[in-house]
C-alpha cells in the first residue's frame, strides 16, 4: 500500500474517532458544556490536559525551533514546562476549589465587579485568538503536505473537523476526545524518533541517544551536528545568540503565560474535586515530559539528517521528499550561481515565504519571485516542517509517515477546540448571561455558546489563512499577553486579601496594552526594526510578556493602595481558598 492511501486511511480513521466520541458525548447542559460536569477521573483529566496544552506548537513547531537555534531554542523548553508546574503545583489546586466555571468568572467574583470580569473576557478573547492562529497554521501545514491540498484549504477542512466536535460536545466531548488525541499524538512522536535514534546512535531511547556517541562517526550527536554545521559555516549548534537578559524574560514570559492561559486552567475545573485536580495535574505533567524530554532528541536528529541530505546535492537528483515539500511551499531553492547544486550556508535565502513563478530554469528549478542576493544560501526551510518532514528525510516507512500526519494534526486540533470552548463560554457565560443577557435560560445559554464557538472557528481560521509568524512564535505571543494579563491578577486574587477590584482593572488594562501595543509594533507596523539594537532593554516581543507582566503588578498594587480595601466578605473568601481542608470530597466550593 502506497504512503500515501496510507496517510488518508490512518487520519481518516482518526477523524472518524473524534467525530464518533464528540456524538457519544454530547453535551446536553451548560455545565456539561462548559466544565463537562466536573465529573472527570484524574488520569483522562491528565490525558487531556496533555493534548490541550501540547498544541500544535510543542508538536510541530518547537523541535523545528530547536533545529534551527539550537542553545537559545532551551528557552521554549525551560518555559512552557517551568510554567506548566508552577499552575499545576501553585494555582491550579486554588481555582479548582473556588468552583466557577471560567477564568472571567473567577475574577468577577473574586474583584466583586462585572467591569473587572468584562476586562477579563476581552484579555481570554485577545489571548485565544493568538493562540489558535498557531494552531490553524499547523492544521494547513500537514494537511497541505499529506493531503496534497492548498494550505487555506488545509485550514478549512480544520475548520470543519474543530466545528463539529466542540460545538456539539463542548467540554464534554472536547475532554473525552483529548484523551484520544493525546494518545495519537505521543504515539506519533515517539515511534518516529525511536526509529531514528536507532538509525543514527543504534540506541532505542531518543533521550540518551541524544546524548549518545553517532554510530561510525566516534562522536556524540552534538559534537557531529556542531561539525556539520561547522562545514556550512553555521556556528556551533550549542552556541547561543540571544542576551542573557532576553533568554530570561522570554523563559519568565513563557512560564508565567502558561499559569494564566484560560483554555488549560479551565481544566482543572472539570475534576469532582480539589484533591482531583490536584492529582490530574500530576498526571499531565508525567504526560507532558513524555514529550518535552524528546524534543531536544528529535531536534538534533532532525537537524542532522538534514544537514547530511541535502546541501551540495544536484537539484535533479534530491530525494522524492524535498520536492514533495516543496509543493507545499515551506521548503524552497533559489539557484543563484546557476550551477544546478542546491548550496545550503547562513544567511536568508528568500524575502519573505516563497512564491514560484509557475516556470521552471535550466536545471528544473523552481523559479522565485523573491530570491535574496548576494546572500550566498540558496536553500529556504521553514521551521514547521522539520518534525513533519524528519521520517521522510530519514527514510521510514510509510505508515510512520501517516501517524506523524496523524499526531500533528490531533495536536492542533485537540489545543484549537480547547480556545475555541474557551472563547465561546467567555462569551455566553460571561458576557451575555452576566451582563447584557441576564434572563436567559439555560437552552438559550447553550445555544449562544453553540454559535459563539461557530464564530470563532470562522476568526480562527482566518488567522490560520494570515498568520503572523512561525507557529510556536505566534504562541509565544499569546503567552506574553496571557502573563502581561491573568497570571499577576490571578496570583493577587489567591494569596492577596488587599488586592481590590479598581487595582486588578487598572493592572489588567495596563499590562495587556502595553504588551499588545509592543508586539504589534515590532512584528506588524515596523518589522525592520525589530532586532535587538532597536528592543526596548534589549527584550524581544517574545520575552516583553515579561515586562507587561511586572506593569501589571506596580499598576495593580499602587491603584489598591490608593483605593478602598475589598468588603470583608471577600477577604473572608480569599482566606478560604487557601485553607487545605477543601481538598477532600467533603468540601467542595
Amino acid at each position: 500500500m502506497d504512503t500515501k492511501t496510507l496517510i488518508y486511511l490512518v487520519v481518516g480513521a482518526t477523524f472518524a474517532l473524534y467525530i464518533a466520541i464528540a456524538i457519544w458525548t454530547r453535551a446536553g447542559s451548560t455545565s456539561e458544556y462548559y466544565v463537562a460536569s466536573k465529573g472527570v477521573h484524574p488520569v483522562l483529566n491528565g490525558m487531556a490536559t496533555g493534548a490541550d496544552w501540547m498544541s500544535a506548537a510543542s508538536f510541530i513547531s518547537m523541535a523545528g525551533i530547536i533545529a534551527f537555534a539550537g542553545y537559545d531554542g532551551s528557552v521554549y523548553l525551560m518555559g512552557w514546562t517551568g510554567g506548566y508546574v508552577l499552575l499545576a503545583m501553585c494555582l491550579a489546586p486554588y481555582l479548582r476549589k473556588f468552583g466557577k466555571f471560567t477564568v472571567p468568572e473567577f475574577v468577577g467574583a473574586r474583584y466583586y465587579s462585572q467591569t473587572a470580569r468584562v476586562v477579563a473576557v476581552i484579555c481570554v478573547i485577545f489571548i485565544s485568538f493568538t493562540y489558535v492562529a498557531g494552531q490553524m497554521r499547523g492544521v494547513g501545514i500537514v494537511f497541505s503536505r499529506y493531503l496534497e491540498v492548498d494550505i487555506n484549504a488545509g485550514v478549512m477542512i480544520g475548520m470543519a473537523i474543530v466545528f463539529f466536535y466542540s460545538v456539539l460536545g463542548g467540554m464534554k466531548g472536547i475532554t473525552y476526545t483529548q484523551v484520544a488525541q493525546y494518545c495519537v499524538m505521543i504515539f506519533a512522536y515517539m515511534v518516529p524518533a525511536i526509529f531514528i535514534s536507532i538509525m543514527i546512535t543504534g540506541n532505542p531511547i531518543p533521550q540518551l541517544g541524544f546524548i549518545s556517541e553517532a554510530a561510525g562517526s566516534g562522536q556524540s550527536v552534538i559534537e557531529r551536528l556542531n561539525g556539520l554545521g561547522a562545514e556550512l559555516g553555521f556556528s556551533a549548534y550549542t552556541d547561543g545568540t540571544k542576551s542573557t537578559m532576553d533568554v530570561f524574560f522570554i523563559t519568565m514570559a513563557l512560564m508565567v503565560g502558561t499559569a494564566g492561559l484560560p483554555h488549560v486552567i479551565v481544566r482543572f475545573f472539570t475534576t469532582p474535586t480539589v484533591r482531583d485536580a490536584r492529582k490530574s495535574a500530576g498526571y499531565a505533567l508525567l504526560f507532558i515530559a513524555i514529550l518535552y524530554t524528546t524534543a531536544p532528541a528529535v531536534a538534533a536528529f532532525a537537524r542532522t539528517n538534514l544537514l547530511t541530505s541535502i546541501p551540495n546535492v544536484s537539484y535533479a537528483t534530491a530525494p522524492a521528499w524535498f520536492k514533495a515539500w516543496e509543493n507545499s511551499g515551506l521548503i524552497a531553492w533559489a539557484d543563484k550561481n546557476n550551477d544546478g547544486i542546491i548550496q545550503y550556508s547562513p544567511g536568508a535565502a528568500l524575502v519573505g515565504t516563497p512564491s514560484f513563478t509557475g516556470e521552471r530554469g535550466a536545471h528544473e528549478q523552481r523559479l522565485l519571485k523573491n530570491p535574496l542576493s548576494p546572500v550566498p544560501n540558496e536553500l529556504y526551510v521553514d521551521n514547521d516542517i522539520m518534525v513533519l518532514a524528519n521520517p521522510e528525510i530519514a527514510g521510514l516507512p510509510g505508515w510512520v509517515i501517516a501517524l506523524i500526519a496523524a499526531g500533528g494534526l490531533a495536536a492542533a486540533l485537540s489545543t484549537a477546540a480547547g480556545l475555541l470552548l474557551v472563547i465561546s463560554t467567555s462569551i455566553s457565560h460571561d458576557l451575555l448571561k452576566s451582563n447584557i443577557m441576564p434572563r436567559i435560560n439555560e437552552k438559550q445559554e447553550l445555544l449562544a455558546a453553540r454559535i459563539a464557538a461557530g464564530v470563532a472557528v470562522l476568526i480562527a481560521g482566518l488567522f490560520g489563512i494570515y498568520p503572523p509568524a512561525f507557529v510556536a512564535q505566534v504562541v509565544a505571543f499569546a503567552f506574553g499577553l496571557a502573563a502581561s494579563s491573568f497570571f499577576p491578577v490571578i496570583v493577587m486574587g489567591i494569596f492577596s486579601k488587599r488586592m481590590n477590584r479598581e487595582g486588578a482593572i487598572a493592572g489588567m488594562i495596563v499590562g495587556l496594552t502595553f504588551t499588545f501595543t509592543y508586539i504589534v509594533y515590532f512584528k506588524f507596523i515596523n518589522p525592520t526594526m525589530n532586532t535587538a539594537e532597536h528592543w526596548w532593554l534589549g527584550v524581544s516581543p517574545e520575552g516583553i510578556g515579561t515586562l507587561g507582566m511586572v506593569f501589571n503588578f506596580l499598576a495593580a498594587v499602587v491603584v489598591s493602595r490608593f483605593t478602598a480595601p475589598p468588603p470583608e466578605h471577600i477577604q473572608h473568601l480569599v482566606e478560604d481558598i487557601r485553607v487545605p481542608r477543601g481538598a477532600g470530597a467533603a468540601v467542595d466550593h
